[in-house]
């Protein structure tokens, strides 16, 4: 009868003596130095507790962050599993830390003005990982650099690829069911087969699987591979596998409820089905990559091998380095809240009373707008929505959403402010181009949407549709583009101007009786008419709104 051995003496490595390793005593020397590292990460936590709490919110309010929770935990378990090697080293704070502090609290307080959560919740866990430099040194921090590097997966980031995830989506569905020989009409995101219509919705994304195995797959690498190369191979793995495998769900889903008359796939069933599918994928990735796991303590034993890196610790604690490296710490950090407190107060406090826009010929004002659409934009301060009609008899309609006293959770530029909200079951966003316009005699290129109602019993002909142009007017002029957006906003508060801002949206219904070519240029025609004529009218408008008390 033969005994395995374990994989480093098979290799001929002697074994690490973890016959105390179940819970060591903490040298004297880390006390104090940990404590005040520990005191700091909660202080920081004090002092941006909005931002932490922006957080907190992300997590608790997508699937797709949820992972979050316990992210920080695993960190902390990650910092425990290496308290074998950082027990011989002596903690020193680094004072060149504090420069590249102030760079990122700098950093943090761009993002804070111009309303970018993600820039500021970064920020904010950049700053955590910069403590550890900051009080225990850059030899502890090198050690640290998976566990620390690890937290900012606890960062909800991702979401401005939704889009090209969901046409990736249905673009795999529709090229899958025509291979499986069934009949797909296809309109943007929407789709109809012979039992049915199905759309592609953010949950069809894939992004919650992605994020999930990325995090999943990454503290796999860490643990299994030594070789930079082999986790980095790993980690693209985990990236590659949940988008495929999205694909593939889908077009199962769509396959599977088509065959069984739409029995089966189309209710909870749907995304209970879709997690175990995932769950079986991520499984099957995890043994894949065991199979090119290295020896248990390999990376340990090489380093031990190649020699003790730091010298025996000090008889001195350094208490008195590391309180006043924490201080000086804090203080820096103090910096931007300070400077944020101030221009706060030049946001004015008022309600928001709209001018009353004045439209100019030909064109005149309608008794209501073209349709029943409305924009799904959140937390407006005030709103308009009015309709217009041109010489033609083209209609126009106007929408406006105005924004003062801002935060991270009610801002002008949001992912959540949107043409078509995710549920909405009335109303689709089907394609999008850019349209050249004129704006208060200034050429600009602005992002033309086309929506489509949701009438799957009539004929495509006969479903109502809209053209419809979406722009900004923040700091006194108008921005066609998120970045340019949040880059004038960001601009305005630090010139003392404050953060008013609105959302210009304008549309016009596409003649069902024209192609969607010749629709779609009737529209335009329509919006860009309306704009030249108007444009400086309703730059008025919105520059007397901002100046009111």
């Amino acid at each position: 009868m033969s005994v395995s051995q374990p994989d480093s003496m098979r290799l001929g490595l002697p074994m690490p003596d973890r016959s105390t390793d179940s819970f060591p005593t903490m040298p004297v020397h880390w006390h104090w130095p940990l404590a005040v590292n520990v005191t700091l990460i909660l202080a920081i936590g004090a002092l941006y507790w909005q931002t932490a709490n922006s957080l907190v919110n992300a997590w608790s309010g997508s699937n797709a962050f949820s992972h979050g929770f316990v992210v920080p935990l695993i960190s902390i378990w990650l910092v425990w599993r290496s308290r074998r090697s950082l027990a011989p080293m002596v903690p020193s704070p680094a004072p060149f830390v504090w420069p590249i502090a102030l760079c990122i609290a700098s950093i943090w307080l761009a993002g804070s003005v111009g309303f970018v959560n993600v820039v500021t919740q970064f920020a904010l866990v950049m700053l955590v990982v910069l403590t550890v430099p900051a009080i225990l040194g850059w030899h502890v921090a090198k050690a640290l650099v998976f566990p620390l590097g690890f937290l900012f997966f606890a960062v909800p980031f991702g979401e401005s690829m939704l889009p090209y995830l969901m046409d990736w989506t249905a673009d795999f569905t529709v090229f899958g069911l025509r291979l499986s020989g069934i009949p797909v009409y296809r309109d943007g995101l929407n789709f109809v087969v012979p039992s049915g219509s199905w759309s592609v919705v953010e949950a069809c994304s894939g992004i919650r699987y992605m994020m999930a195995s990325v995090t999943v797959g990454a503290l796999y690498a860490y643990l299994s591979y030594f070789g930079f190369a082999k986790r980095m191979v790993f980690v693209a793995f985990a990236i590659l596998v949940p988008l495929v495998a999205n694909w593939v769900r889908a077009y199962l889903v769509v396959l599977i409820g088509h065959f069984s008359g739409n029995e089966i796939g189309t209710g909870f069933d749907h995304i209970v089905g879709g997690w175990v599918f995932f769950g079986f994928v991520i499984l099957i990735m995890l043994s894949i990559g065991s199979r090119w796991a290295d020896a248990p303590y390999a990376e340990e034993l090489a380093q031990t091998q190649s020699g003790p890196e730091f010298s025996a610790p000090q008889m001195t604690d350094g208490r008195l380095s590391c309180t006043i490296a924490a201080l000086i710490t804090l203080v820096i950090l103090a910096v931007p809240l300070v400077v944020e407190h101030v221009l706060t107060k030049s946001i004015k406090k008022s309600t928001v009373e709209l001018a009353t826009f004045d439209v100019q010929q030909p064109w005149r004002a309608a008794t209501r707008p073209p349709t029943d659409w409305v924009p799904a934009f959140k937390r407006a301060s005030a709103q308009l929505h009015a309709g217009f009609v041109g010489p033609a008899g083209q209609p126009v309609g106007l929408h406006l959403s105005y924004y003062r006293q801002q935060n991270l959770e009610r801002k002008l530029v949001s992912s959540g402010n949107r043409l078509v909200a995710d549920d909405d079951k009335h109303w689709d966003r089907v394609s999008s181009g850019n349209d050249n316009v004129t704006i208060a005699g200034r050429q600009m290129s602005v992002t033309g949407n086309t929506l489509r109602q949701r009438r799957i019993s009539k004929p495509a002909n006969h479903t109502e549709r809209l053209l419809v142009w979406k722009f900004y007017w923040v700091n006194g002029s108008f921005a066609m583009s998120d970045v340019k957006a949040t880059v004038e906003g960001a601009l305005g508060r630090l010139n003392g101007y404050g953060d008013d801002g609105a959302i210009v949206v304008l549309y016009s219904p596409m003649d069902s009786a024209l192609s969607e070519t010749d629709g779609r240029l009737l529209a335009r025609v329509a919006l860009d008419s309306f704009l030249r004529s108007n444009g400086v009218a309703l730059e008025n408008a919105l520059r007397q709104t901002r100046e009111r008390d």
